[in-house]
């Protein structure tokens, strides 16, 4: 046993108590290393005399985060990961078999591998710790629960109760565990041992087992072949193909577990859920969710892209300067941060009305119970109305959130800047225009840099920092010690018309309109993007953004690029929908579809009189392929501009930027997932038939030549 990750000790009392603490690490992952220590401890707790009871505790801040994914990832062989997850079930069978009452202290978080460890303890003590979490979100890494969880958890709170919890992820807070029944008891935060301990005194020379290794026990809530239970899997199997669009094979895997190890007794049910974890784990899709999900969010969230010599930056009053949706949205995001914020907008009432979506905001916390009183009031004493620039002084950061137009954008730059101190960066948020030109009126360029927030505000993680030009490398580094000061993730992209997330995500929406020019029916268009893993369909999208915006930045596209300009059949049905049909989107009620008052939106049953349909439609899988494959290849084009400088930063700003399917892990993922050689194919054929902005950019073709990949696996 390696005794410097497990410290095992036996008290007076004979409480044996195995404290985890992997070295190296802010928190403990089940590693092999550490598994081995885990296993080592157990056998040894089980067959000491002196230990008449067991205690599992963490000598860290939190219990255990989960499974080491590097390790999960680095076994390519599905015999290999049975045998290990076998290995991992014979550990915790017997821990909860031995007769021994085992107690469990959760001090903090306690998630996937981490909380099945605990759900094999006969009780849970859990301390009331803000920052803790408490579940099995397998699923949101394409994965399942493979240490029992998928088995324990229904035995323990019923199928009806366990399967939104497996199917969904859900990470609870102490309190909502101990509501839902994952845990037994909660303490304050210190205090868990101890809780823990005073149990097992309690039990000390009783044979103590689980409430289903007990004769007579019943599933709490009825049987699989119940009524109930044929109920909650008849719906849940709906629900989950409703939202999963048959994408994501872990949900169903999930499902087959629970169905079938129920009917079945315990050990049986933890073989069946061993063969559908190591099946979901062979999966590309677990792989691509796991590589961008993890691996790169993490890589990104660390700043691997912050020039590393200049000193980290803390912010503490930063302007913002629009109260709108986006600038309030920003201010929000800042009070939650504990920056202090000077609002400013041209009346003090626009600028109160900014203010007051945050005290909205904060308010709907407070009623669930996230946050009290005393802290929102706090958070609101941070932001300060204003209509007056002097008032930026002393600002360390000021970011425009004005009207998306060159004059006014250059207008409150100039305004603003005449305060600032030099030290001090200016920030556009546009979504559209080209830093280098929004910088041409800076009188220090050097300071100016692009950060493109999304809406809303408070629930989008991702911003753009946009290097211009002339934007220094301290300005950088210090933008994105910003973002992560607010608690978002920084993508760094150079400057481009659209930058990264405008100008592929544009595609997917411009290729919509451009079938439904060519006469692909608007619902076979809409169902396939949707179907595809999109979160709605590119019509659906195009009514949200505005038709007649969209028309504005064509318009202003055009006249900035001249010649240079391609005009496609998307521009065409854009201005027939503003000019001709008078419809400009979701924000009037009528756009592409139509939004009553009540019921859901549906498609606008004039489209077809504009746009009428062809007698012969495509196939569904090839309206899908063009849709996901146009994003993949200006994906590639943007890193072959060095718009966005790794295939990594694409595929997080893709998943957190405007929802790509999470299933392909991004749109560079995708031609991994594809492989190149097929993807390039069929690139090739779409070009023939579709026009040759389906040309596989010069990069793949050199790639594929090489027998080069973006990633290893």
């Amino acid at each position: 046993m390696n005794a410097n990750i497990v410290r095992y000790s036996v008290d007076t009392e004979g409480i044996a108590t195995l404290a985890i603490d992997c070295p190296g690490r802010a928190l403990n992952v089940l590693n092999r290393e550490a598994l081995a220590a885990i296993y080592a401890a157990i056998a040894r707790a089980i067959a000491d005399p002196a230990a008449k009871a067991i205690l599992l505790a963490s000598d860290k801040e939190d219990f255990i985060a989960g499974a080491d994914l590097d390790m999960v990832l680095a076994i390519t062989d599905a015999a290999e990961l049975k045998a290990a997850t076998l290995e991992l079930h014979r550990y915790l069978r017997a821990l909860e078999t031995c007769g021994k009452p085992v107690a469990v202290a959760i001090n903090g978080s306690a998630l996937g591998g981490g909380y099945e460890l605990c759900l094999a303890c006969h009780y849970r003590v859990a301390g009331n710790r803000p920052s803790a979490l408490i579940g099995l979100p397998e699923v949101t890494l394409g994965l399942l629960p493979g240490g029992g969880g998928t088995q324990r958890l229904p035995r323990l709170i019923g199928i009806r109760a366990a399967l939104p919890l497996l199917l969904e992820g859900k990470k609870l807070k102490p309190a909502e565990a101990h509501k839902a029944g994952l845990v037994h008891e909660v303490v304050a935060a210190g205090n868990e041992r101890e809780a823990a301990r005073a149990w097992l005194r309690g039990r000390i020379g009783q044979e103590t087992l689980q409430p289903w290794d007990i004769k007579g026990y019943k599933l709490p809530g009825g049987p699989v072949q119940s009524p109930a239970g044929f109920e909650t899997f008849y719906a849940g199997s709906a629900m989950t193909l409703a939202k999963t669009a048959g994408n994501y094979p872990a949900p169903h895997y999930i499902l087959s577990c629970v169905y079938e190890g129920l009917q079945t007794d315990f050990d049986t049910g933890c073989r069946t859920e061993v063969a559908y974890f190591a099946a979901a784990a062979m999966t590309p899709e677990a792989k691509a969710m796991m590589r961008t999900l993890f691996f790169h969010m993490n890589q990104v969230n660390s700043l691997a892209r912050r020039p590393a010599e200049v000193p980290r930056r803390k912010f503490s009053r930063v302007g913002v300067l629009g109260a709108g949706m986006m600038g309030s949205g920003v201010a929000y995001a800042q009070a939650m941060a504990g920056i202090d914020t000077v609002l400013l907008d041209t009346t003090l009432e626009a600028a109160e009305h900014g203010k007051s979506h945050t005290r909205r905001l904060l308010d709907t916390r407070v009623h669930k119970g996230y946050m009290s009183a005393e802290t929102r009031d706090a958070a609101l004493t941070r932001i300060y109305p204003t209509t007056r620039y002097a008032d930026l002084d002393g600002c360390d950061l000021v970011i425009e959130a004005v009207f998306e137009d060159r004059g006014v954008k250059a207008d409150v730059t100039r305004q603003a800047e005449a305060v600032l101190t030099p030290d001090a960066i200016f920030a556009s948020n546009t979504s559209t225009l080209p830093i280098g030109s929004l910088a041409e009126v800076s009188i220090r360029p050097q300071r100016f840099i692009g950060l493109h927030f999304f809406s809303p505000v408070d629930k989008m993680p991702l911003v753009e920092v946009i290097v211009g030009a002339k934007t220094s490398p301290e300005t950088l580094a210090q933008a994105m010690d910003y973002v992560r000061a607010i608690r978002k993730t920084p993508v760094v992209v150079n400057d481009s018309r659209g930058f990264y997330t405008s100008r592929v995500f544009s595609t997917y929406v411009r290729e919509g309109l451009m079938m439904l020019a060519e006469g692909v029916a608007p619902a076979l268009i809409e169902n396939a993007g949707k179907l595809a893993g999109m979160p709605v369909g590119p019509l659906a999208i195009a009514d949200e953004i505005a038709l007649d915006l969209a028309d504005r930045v064509n318009r202003q596209t055009a006249a900035d690029l001249g010649a240079a300009y391609v005009r496609t059949a998307a521009e065409d049905v854009t201005e027939t929908m503003v000019n001709v049909c008078k419809r400009i989107g979701k924000k009037v009620g009528a756009g592409f579809y139509d939004y009553p008052a009540e019921g859901p939106k549906r498609l606008w049953s004039g489209l077809m009189r504009h746009f009428p349909s062809t007698a012969q439609q495509p196939a569904l899988e090839q309206v899908q392929r063009r849709l996901l494959y146009i994003q993949s290849i200006e994906a590639v084009r943007c890193l072959e501009e060095d718009v966005i400088a790794s295939a990594c930063d694409a595929d997080v700003g893709a998943l957190l930027g405007w929802a790509f399917p999470v299933c392909h892990g991004g749109p560079i993922g995708h031609i991994q997932q594809l492989e190149l050689p097929r993807f390039l194919a069929a690139c090739r054929e779409l070009a023939v038939s579709f026009g040759p902005r389906f040309t596989p950019p010069a990069l793949l073709e050199k790639m594929a030549a090489a027998g080069e990949s973006f990633y290893v696996a």
